[in-house]
């Protein structure tokens, strides 16, 4: 039986604490979804309920007409920022780790000074903007603005730069273009990079609570996180239906991160075996 060192010990025991603090919230509001409001605000630290009742689900789906409109948005929102973010992100890495064009150089040097910029700092000229074109309170108000992200553009580019060289000559040789490699070839191979980016992407734009405050005004065009808002009142907050809409908004999320898992835990690196 092999021995686990000291050291190698400690770090488990560490990690096993670190998991057992970071579940505690969640299976608490797992719990809490599933009581009433009264046993929630008594101020009794139980994580089995008295008295199980599926009334908190039932009524932000039947009885509050407005949530599943709220999840279509985000799942509406979220999809679409992801597959756009894939390709135009992927094809932006692409071009600047193995094209040659004028001014290559200064547009990475750029998209590297956008990497510093806090994203609050462009908070309000996005508004102006979309304000001026009319785009405020719209679905490509909320799209179109997210579908680029430098961050990963970064990444596509460090990820195709290590890409096997030899893989594009023999697809040229075989008569493919240059969009024809890109989407036949290189892009089907890159799927470890492109479910790292598609779970950091959908994850960003699906807890995103600020862009929609500030672009969203018809309560229809709600996403989850703002809903969610409506529930608290100034005098009073529904945590039952809160913590209830919370294990919904926490689903889609499990669900992306078990479809792209077995790609996601290879990372971003490529070894060029294939």
């Amino acid at each position: 039986m092999k021995k686990i060192g000291f050291g190698r010990g400690l770090l488990y025991a560490i990690l096993v604490v670190y998991a057992i603090i970071t579940l505690i919230p969640f299976l608490w509001a797992l719990s809490s979804s599933f009581k009433t409001l009264e046993e929630i605000v008594s101020g009794a630290i139980s994580f089995i309920p008295k008295n199980f009742t599926l009334d908190n689900y039932r009524t932000i789906f039947l009885e509050q007409e407005l949530f599943p409109r709220w999840l279509f948005n985000s799942l509406f929102i979220g999809v679409s920022v992801t597959l756009l973010n894939l390709l135009f992100n992927s094809m932006a890495g692409y071009a600047l780790a193995r094209l040659s064009f004028p001014g290559k150089k200064t547009l990475f040097i750029l998209i590297l000074a956008v990497l510093m910029i806090p994203g609050q700092v462009t908070m309000i000229p996005n508004y102006l903007i979309l304000k001026e074109i009319g785009w405020l309170n719209s679905y490509q108000g909320m799209i179109i603005p997210g579908m680029v992200n430098a961050t990963f553009i970064f990444m596509m580019r460090q990820f195709f730069i290590n890409f096997p060289k030899e893989l594009e000559e023999a697809a040229a040789l075989d008569g493919l273009g240059k969009f024809g490699t890109f989407f036949r070839i290189v892009l089907p191979m890159a799927k470890p990079a492109l479910a790292a980016q598609a779970i950091f992407v959908f994850m960003g734009s699906w807890n995103d609570f600020m862009r929609p405050l500030i672009i969203l005004s018809d309560p229809e065009l709600f996403t989850l996180p703002l809903g969610l808002n409506s529930f608290k009142g100034q005098f009073i907050s529904y945590w039952n239906y809160i913590m209830a809409a919370s294990m919904v908004f926490t689903l889609p999320v499990l669900v992306i991160y078990a479809f792209f898992n077995k790609y996601f835990m290879k990372g971003i690196s490529f070894t060029g075996d294939k």
